[in-house]
């Protein structure tokens, strides 16, 4: 053991013993050597009263004159009543991306809804176990890769997964933004190199007239909820997506017309629904029962919230239609199947699919010049679906 200012010479010169010993440089600064050669910073302090420590790092790598800097440091924060100890650890978890997730929740609060909110610590629950305690600065591309990675082996969950990693990167560009990063990690792989390819699962449809028509029977019977039972006649008569049908608003529907704002819309772009005589009929046995609220097809528990997502599809259950042969969205499908073999231009069927156009030119001229088409052909399609529903011969809708 030695006492005094050291210096690199000191230091470089001071060889393992069978125990560990103490080189003090002063002010409590001592270093600490290992039978096995390490030369380790150390700072004895007291404060309230009780003797407390600091590690700064193994020699060389933490030189002389940084260790005493690091000291002096540690000293400055004693004479302020500040434990050294407390403040470091306080910084570690200010810098973690734990918390660096917890201040974009915080500041995106304002602008999200709660249900949104609860999906975003959903997913931060996922990565937490793996990035939470780390410091964002550290934080590797190979880091990202593992936590996203790791969720999509529990169960298979590439959709999760697929969140979780826009998430990270989301919540690393907030980061960058705001000076609390110097990178985004997450940038530095793409989602598809990063998980196995999706695979491609069509939605399970109907698309055998006689089919068709047992379905279209079977959903006039249907002995639950009546406003479920006409949310899938609604659904037949028009095929839009599942979403677009839930939040359908009776203020969106003037006389034959509903018009779907942009916001409800997969494409972001307003959509016309033009109405057939069947689907105004279906609209008027349904409006005494939920005309006086905002949704057509309200949840059943509060009519301040629309619809639920599984709704149609356990009705379909109910009926015997198991998901590998008839779903919610599959109405599109069938539509889609049947209207093409009737005939129809495939730029009409499209458009009332409300499928994005390739072509953005072509789109913005065929978005108004085909709606007396799709007038046409959605009551040809009401009318073909009464003759499936009446199982007799049904007479194509129209000629190739």
């Amino acid at each position: 053991m030695a006492s005094g200012k050291l210096t690199d010479t000191t230091i470089r010169a001071a060889k393992p013993a069978d125990k560990p010993f103490k080189l003090y440089d002063g002010d409590g600064l001592f270093l600490l050597v290992s039978p096995a050669g390490g030369k380790l910073w150390r700072l004895k302090y007291r404060h309230g009263g009780k003797e407390k420590g600091l590690a700064f790092g193994a020699y060389p790598a933490v030189s002389l004159k940084d260790a005493r800097a690091k000291a002096a440091e540690a000293r400055r924060l004693l004479a302020q009543g500040t434990d050294p100890a407390a403040a470091r650890a306080r910084a570690k978890t200010a810098d973690t991306f734990a918390a660096l997730a917890e201040r974009w929740l915080a500041d995106t609060a304002g602008s999200c809804k709660p249900v949104t909110a609860g999906k975003h610590r959903f997913l931060l629950s996922h990565l937490a176990p793996h990035l939470g305690h780390m410091a964002a600065d550290e934080i590797t591309a190979a880091d990202v890769v593992r936590a996203v990675r790791s969720v999509h082996s529990r169960g298979d969950l590439r959709e999760t997964a697929g969140r979780a990693y826009s998430l990270c990167s989301r919540i690393f560009r907030f980061a960058v933004v705001h000076g609390l990063a110097a990178r985004n990690p997450a940038a530095d792989v793409a989602l598809r190199d990063l998980l196995p390819p999706k695979p491609v699962r069509n939605h399970a449809a109907l698309t055998d007239p006689a089919a068709v028509g047992g379905l279209l029977r079977a959903i006039d019977g249907y002995q639950g909820v009546p406003v479920t039972r006409f949310a899938m006649q609604f659904a037949a008569l028009t095929f839009v997506r599942p979403g677009e049908l839930r939040h359908a608003e009776w203020t969106e529907f003037d006389g034959d017309t509903w018009r779907i704002p942009g916001h409800k819309m997969k494409v972001d772009a307003a959509h016309i629904v033009p109405l057939s005589r069947q689907a105004l009929d279906v609209l008027d046995a349904l409006r005494p029962l939920t005309g006086a609220g905002r949704y057509l097809f309200p949840c059943e528990r509060t009519r301040e919230r629309p619809m639920s997502e599984n709704t149609v599809n356990a009705a379909l259950r109910r009926l015997g239609y198991d998901k590998d042969t008839m779903t919610g969205h599959g109405f599109r499908a069938m539509a889609s199947t049947l209207l093409h073999e009737q005939g129809f231009p495939p730029m009409v069927i499209e458009r009332q699919l409300a499928h994005a156009e390739r072509n953005k030119v072509a789109g913005a001229y065929n978005r108004a010049d085909l709606l007396l088409e799709r007038r046409r052909m959605m009551q040809a399609w009401a009318d073909y679906l009464d003759g499936l529903r009446a199982g007799g011969l049904v007479v194509p809708i129209r000629r190739r």
